[in-house]
């Protein structure tokens, strides 16, 4: 499976191949056990904050509203603001976590026996309805805890660093030029991203092999200047117009 995977990416892009030949065999292992309620828990916890601060608020918060075991959306509904507070949540976790709760319960974040029926945009479209929980949320639970395997997330700052050191950019791609060009990867985004996040560590240690070619990617700002002067002589001839 991860050859053939790799075998797909090399074949579609010279650039990555050698990317991957550099890093080596594809390692994403998902945290299948986790339901979703308890995978986006521990990604409201960790937002804005230390590893080991969030997974310490967790052991808190399993120990007083769990009693040992992680909490269910029940008892976190149930448990009073204070005792949340004890455990470490800021007042925006803890109305993200009532959010979350609230609609596990009422069916919004789906049952893992249901995500079968659901493509990756269906997924996305439903759990960011929870308070707190964005787009780039949703897409790393997909990737590591669903093991979905064409999830490119373009907006991540890792990603696209990635992204500019394997190909030898001199700025970072924009989100949309990034997500165009992987669409060559598909359907292997995730391990493309995988990949991409290995290119940083290869970096720091001086192991990134220069890229085989050279790519150009759309420029944006192009085309926002484009809608600036389009809007520019709009206005000029509505003066005209009226005058």
């Amino acid at each position: 499976m991860t050859r053939r995977i790799t075998n797909h990416l090399s074949k579609s892009d010279a650039v990555l191949a050698g990317l991957i030949k550099a890093a080596g065999p594809y390692k994403l292992a998902p945290q299948l056990e986790h339901t979703l309620f308890r995978a986006l828990a521990h990604a409201i916890s960790h937002q804005q904050l230390h590893a080991n601060a969030a997974n310490a608020i967790l052991k808190r918060f399993i120990a007083s509203c769990g009693s040992g075991d992680f909490p269910l959306p029940e008892e976190v509904l149930a448990a009073p603001t204070q005792t949340l507070r004890a455990a470490g949540f800021s007042l925006a976790k803890i109305a993200a976590l009532n959010d979350l709760a609230r609609k596990t319960l009422e069916g919004v974040v789906p049952q893992r026996a249901l995500l079968g029926d659901l493509d990756d945009t269906a997924i996305i479209e439903r759990i960011t309805q929870v308070r707190g929980i964005g787009r780039w949320t949703v897409q790393m639970m997909l990737m590591f805890q669903l093991g979905r395997p064409d999830v490119l997330p373009a907006e991540d700052f890792g990603v696209r660093t990635g992204f500019r050191l394997a190909y030898g950019l001199r700025k970072m791609p924009t989100p949309r030029a990034l997500a165009a060009y992987g669409e060559r990867w598909r359907p292997h985004r995730t391990a493309a991203a995988w990949y991409l996040w290995r290119a940083i560590e290869l970096a720091r240690a001086g192991k990134l092999p220069a890229p085989s070619e050279r790519i150009r990617l759309p420029r944006a700002k192009k085309k926002r200047r484009a809608k600036r002067a389009t809007k520019a002589v709009a206005k000029k001839a509505n003066r005209v117009s009226v005058s």
